[in-house]
C-alpha cells in the first residue's frame, strides 16, 4: 500500500506542551555509531539467522525481470544515508557499507544471467540469509498488494471536480515525545496547536463533512469520485488526469495522526459482504451501489492522508520510484529498509477482464522499499503491483501466506 501508502505516526492521547517546548522540538532521524563487524542487540527480533542448510532453493519466477532497477533505487537511497547509519537484522546490526555492498555483488552477479543453481551456490558462498519469525513466531507472513491508481480530477472546483486532494495543512504538527523523555522512544503525536496545548488533529469526518480544511489546507488538486479519493489515501500514490490534459503525481506527505482502521472489517461485520468474499472491488462495489452509506463508512477509517506533488512517481517512503512486483512495503520499525529481500508466496492468474482463474506461485527477490499504516510487525508484507487492471486486481484481492527472507553479505566476503 503506497499503503502507501506510507503512513505515518502512531497517535497518542492528548498532552499538555508549553510554547517554549514546542518551539523547541523538531523531528530527528537517529542513527547511532557502530563498528562494520556485526553487534548483538538484545531486544525482541524479528529475524532469526538460518544455517545454509535452511536456506530456501532461490528460484526467481519472474528470471530477474526489473529486479536489477529496483535493486539501483535502493542504492540511490542508501547512498544519501550516513555511512555510520545502522540496520538491524535480527540479533546483528550492520553498517551502510555492508548494505551497498550486499546490493552492488548481487546486482553485478545477476547482470550475468545466471542459472538457479549458480546463484544458489553464490548466495549459500556470500550471503547471511535471515528469516522473518512471523505472525506469533510461526514463520508465516501475510502477504497483500496495493497498486497506483489513476483518478480524474481539475485545477479548479466545480459541481462535477468538488473532492480535494489536500496538501499537508499549515496547523498540523509531529513532535518526537523521545525528546521528552526515553519512555517514549519510538513514539510520536501528532496534532496541532492552539496556542496553549497541543490536541488531536481532526478526523476523517470532521474533514470531509464539516469543510473545516477550506481555505487551510493547499488543494493539489479537485477529482470527481470520494471513493477514488478513499482509496488514493489507502494506496498512498497515485496519478489524477486532469482535464486540462496534464498529469499530476501525487504522493503521500503526512497523516492525521489517527490510527488506520480497514473499512472491510465494518463491512464484515454488518455482515454486509462475507469475510470470505472481502476484496477492495466488493468494498467498492458496494460503495457504488449504496452512494447513501458511502459517508459513514469511509468514516469509519478516521486516519486521513495529505499529499505533495512528485515530477515522477510513485514513490515509496524511502523517495525513490517503486518497481512492480519488486518493491514490498514492510514494517520500517523492525526491518531494514532498501535491503534485500527473497520472497515465498502467490499472485493471481487474471482474465482480460480482470477476473481471477486460480493462483500460482510468485516466488522472488524483492527490495524493502516502502511501509504502511496495516503494515505492522513480522508477519505483514505488501506487495507493490504497478497500475493497471492486473495491479488493481491482484493489490485487491490479494491476502495469501508465505514466507520472508533477508539477505546481507557476509563479512568474509564484505568488499572482496
Amino acid at each position: 500500500m503506497i499503503a502507501s501508502k506510507s503512513i505515518a505516526s502512531k497517535s497518542v492521547s492528548y498532552i499538555k506542551i508549553s510554547i517554549l517546548l514546542i518551539s523547541g522540538c523538531s523531528i530527528l532521524f537517529l542513527y547511532g555509531c557502530i563498528g562494520k563487524s556485526l553487534k548483538p542487540v538484545t531486544e525482541p527480533v524479528s529475524l532469526v539467522k538460518l544455517s545454509s542448510s535452511e536456506y530456501p532453493a532461490f528460484i526467481d519466477d519472474s528470471d530477474y525481470d526489473n529486479l536489477e532497477e529496483s535493486i539501483r533505487q535502493s542504492l540511490l537511497y542508501l547512498n544519501k544515508r550516513p555511512k555510520d547509519a545502522k540496520f538491524k537484522f535480527g540479533q546483528d546490526l550492520y553498517e551502510k557499507p555492508y548494505m551497498v555492498d550486499s546490493l552492488v555483488k548481487f546486482l553485478e552477479f545477476i547482470e550475468k544471467k545466471p542459472s538457479t543453481e549458480v546463484l544458489k551456490k553464490f548466495i549459500d558462498e556470500n550471503y547471511h540469509v535471515y528469516k522473518s519469525t512471523g505472525s506469533n513466531g510461526s514463520g508465516e507472513v501475510l502477504f497483500t498488494g496495493y497498486y497506483e491508481p489513476f483518478l480524474e480530477g481539475s485545477l479548479l472546483k466545480s459541481e462535477t471536480y468538488k473532492y480535494p486532494v489536500y496538501g499537508t495543512p499549515p496547523d498540523l504538527i509531529t513532535i518526537d515525545l523521545s525528546l521528552f523523555s526515553p519512555k517514549y522512544t519510538g513514539e510520536k503525536i501528532t496534532g496541532r496547536y492552539t496556542g496553549q496545548t497541543v490536541v488531536p488533529y481532526y478526523d476523517r469526518k470532521e474533514i470531509e463533512t464539516s469543510g473545516i480544511l477550506d481555505g487551510k489546507a493547499p488543494v493539489l488538486a479537485w477529482v470527481n469520485d470520494p471513493v477514488d479519493l478513499f482509496f488514493l489515501q489507502i494506496q498512498g500514490s497515485g496519478k489524477v488526469f486532469l482535464d486540462n490534459g496534464e498529469t499530476i503525481n501525487v504522493h503521500y506527505h503526512t497523516q492525521n495522526g489517527h490510527p488506520y482502521k480497514a473499512i472491510g472489517t465494518l463491512l464484515i461485520q454488518k455482515e454486509i459482504i462475507p469475510q470470505s468474499e472481502m476484496s477492495m472491488q466488493k468494498i467498492r462495489a458496494y460503495l457504488v451501489a449504496n452512494p447513501k452509506d458511502v459517508q459513514n463508512v469511509l468514516s469509519y477509517n478516521p486516519s486521513y492522508i495529505f499529499f505533495k506533488t512528485e515530477e515522477d512517481g510513485p514513490l515509496g517512503c524511502l523517495d525513490v520510484k517503486l518497481t512492480p512486483g519488486r518493491s514490498v512495503a514492510l514494517d520500517r520499525r523492525i526491518f531494514p529498509l532498501a535491503g534485500l529481500l527473497y520472497i515465498e508466496t502467490v499472485q493471481p492468474m487474471v482474465t482480460g477482464n480482470g477476473e481471477i482463474t486460480g493462483w500460482i506461485k510468485n516466488n522472488k527477490f524483492v527490495l524493502g522499499q516502502d511501509t504502511g499504516g496495516a503494515i505492522r510487525g513480522p508477519g505483514r508484507a505488501d506487495i507493490f503491483w504497478g497500475n493497471g487492471k492486473y495491479a488493481e486486481t491482484a493489490a485487491g484481492n490479494m491476502k495469501h501466506q508465505g514466507r520472508l527472507y533477508f539477505l546481507i553479505i557476509k563479512p568474509d566476503s564484505y568488499n572482496k
